[in-house]
């Protein structure tokens, strides 16, 4: 790898982490698309809790991994939320930069032996 790709990957994962760690505490809490789209059709208390209606989100379930370590956009066990929040998004570009880059070690080694 030459040193100009060395310092643009480099700057890209500090832009990433940058984002995931500090800017994603900034997200709207308000549901998505998709999220307002289920809830079409029912009626909410105070606390967003479904009362009445009829509407897609009251089929709603939980998913496989809500008890793992990462699940709800935070880390378990850190009460900060905005701490729990930045460290968990940080900790996913890490994960995803990770996988990519051994993903591009293996390409890239296949190829030489290929050569």
């Amino acid at each position: 790898m030459n040193k100009k790709l060395g310092w643009f990957l480099a700057g890209g994962l500090l832009v990433a982490l940058l984002l995931a760690g500090v800017v994603s505490n900034f997200a709207s809490s308000s549901p998505d698309g998709l999220d307002a789209t289920a809830r079409q059709g029912c009626t909410f208390d105070a606390n967003g809790e479904i009362t009445g209606g009829t509407c897609m989100a009251r089929q709603e379930q939980g998913h496989q991994m809500k008890d793992s370590p990462l699940a709800d956009y935070g880390i378990r066990g850190i009460h900060n939320s905005a701490l729990s929040t930045g460290l968990a998004g940080a900790l996913g570009v890490l994960i995803t930069f990770g996988i990519g880059a051994g993903g591009f070690w293996l390409v890239r080694r296949r190829e030489q032996k290929a050569a």
